[in-house]
């Protein structure tokens, strides 16, 4: 299998992976340099990097790599250490080279209205490849989005299966109304997206949440990552500030990966007063 191809495949599959090579080389060593070793989110491997412990610790550095999205430079000495006593003692010293290969992020937005139009646009600017979604074509087409990769048009559930959800998607619900915002949000929850938040007040969105939890059996724990009130607190008025203000979360929950959620934004469970309107 061709390292570029399974690279380039897995980019569009929207998954992570990290690319390990050999930068640099002094003295005997069990590879080569330019060799290469790709590790998918999954921890399967293609190509080597020589084998044994020092692949085994490039393993593990690449893991940390698509965590962090951070380049790593690792160095080894095969001559120092009894580690490496399984028949990779050459002398020789190596660096490699791990670096993060992630798909473009993407902001998946339900509702094509004012609040919508604004977040595509800017969220465009940002780098993130945007998708909206309406169940009206008047209000979901080419036309209004010119800047949006893709606009789907028709009921919320025949659509759903048609979006490609992963840990780089990010989704934001503003659709016409509640009950709207209820249909998309209680499919949302059981994605793997790596953002997700709703517009409206805390007290709206808890009345949504405790439906969903009454009527329809879902836990409340489904609904921890929700970020609601959506967007960074800025005092935002128009549709335009609250996009700055949500793209800005995303951004943030981009560039932090690390970071649990929560230490970014807001749990729309957090504070006294969401707790009493839950009981």
């Amino acid at each position: 299998m061709d390292i570029y191809d399974e690279l380039v495949r897995l980019r569009r599959l929207g998954q992570k992976c990290a690319l390990a090579t050999i930068v640099q080389v002094n003295g005997s060593i069990p590879s080569f340099e330019s060799a290469k070793m790709l590790i998918r989110e999954d921890g399967s491997i293609v190509g080597t990097v020589g084998g044994g412990c020092v692949e085994a610790e490039v393993w593990n550095a690449a893991r940390e790599v698509m965590e962090t999205e951070k380049a790593k430079n690792l160095e080894f000495n095969l001559g120092q250490s009894a580690a490496y006593d399984n028949g990779l003692i050459c002398g020789g010293q190596l660096k490699v080279f791990v670096e993060p290969v992630v798909p473009h992020p993407q902001a998946l937005i339900f509702g094509g209205g004012h609040v919508s139009r604004a977040i595509s646009q800017v969220a465009t600017i940002a780098g993130f490849e945007t998708v909206v979604v309406d169940d009206r074509e008047s209000f979901a087409n080419r036309e209004r989005f010119p800047e949006a990769a893709e606009t789907y048009a028709g009921e919320y559930e025949e659509i759903f299966p048609k979006l490609n959800v992963t840990g780089s998607t990010y989704i934001v619900i503003v659709t016409r109304g509640h009950r709207d915002d209820m249909r998309v949000l209680r499919w949302a929850v059981t994605t793997q997206s790596r953002y997700l938040a709703m517009i409206g007040s805390r007290r709206k969105t808890l009345s949504v949440i405790r439906e969903l939890v009454e009527k329809e059996g879902l836990p409340y724990a489904a609904f921890e990552r929700l970020n609601a009130p959506m967007g960074l607190d800025i005092g935002a008025i128009t549709p335009e500030e609250i996009a700055v203000s949500v793209v800005a979360e995303m951004i943030a929950v981009r560039r932090n990966p690390r970071s649990a959620w929560r230490n970014l934004s807001k749990s729309v469970f957090a504070g006294d007063e969401s707790r009493a309107l839950l009981k």
